[in-house]
């Protein structure tokens, strides 16, 4: 790519070689007083044809294995549809989808666009309840869990499915 920065450049080529090894790279953006720690892949759009995927507001370690392991399952073909809830993507966590709005795109996947300059990727949010079993949207959650972790549509509420009726 041209007019890259030499930073730049040796991360496009570091997520890349990443992708080729070992079918996507992570990446783990530490939280502050703004917000939560989040992770998400580049290169399983481009190496597996599959949606890149962001995780917000888990324990260090945890986020990198749920991106992980939703990408092995996507890629050998399971498929993850928004408001679908699964048990065993994270241990003792509830998990599900839901589509990230393109104007989340450059926040929270910014280093694709290293990869993919036009933001011309797919990308999905993966979900969790509290241990609880509450979502972020549901009036029960905890206290400022909405903002922990928010949901990346345009209204950050479930757009895909209407909670309590077709999802969780």
């Amino acid at each position: 790519m041209d007019g890259l920065s030499e930073e730049d450049q040796r991360l496009r080529d570091f997520l890349i070689a990443q992708a080729d090894a070992h079918g996507h790279a992570i990446v783990e953006v530490a939280g502050d007083k703004d917000g939560a720690p989040y992770t998400f892949s580049v290169g399983a759009w481009r190496r597996h044809g599959v949606p890149e995927a962001v995780t917000i507001g888990l324990p260090e370690g945890a986020g990198r294995f749920l991106v992980d392991t939703y990408i092995q399952r996507a890629s050998q073909g399971e498929r993850f549809p928004p408001g679908q809830v699964w048990d065993d993507l994270l241990e003792g966590v509830l998990v599900t989808v839901e589509r990230v709005n393109k104007g989340h795109y450059f926040e929270f996947f910014g280093s694709a666009f290293l990869v993919h300059p036009d933001g011309d990727f797919e990308a999905i949010q993966l979900i969790t309840a509290t241990p609880q079993d509450y979502w972020p949207w549901e009036d029960e959650a905890p206290a400022g869990f909405d903002l922990w972790q928010p949901v990346l549509t345009e209204s950050g509420l479930p757009e895909s499915w209407t909670p309590g009726v077709n999802g969780p």
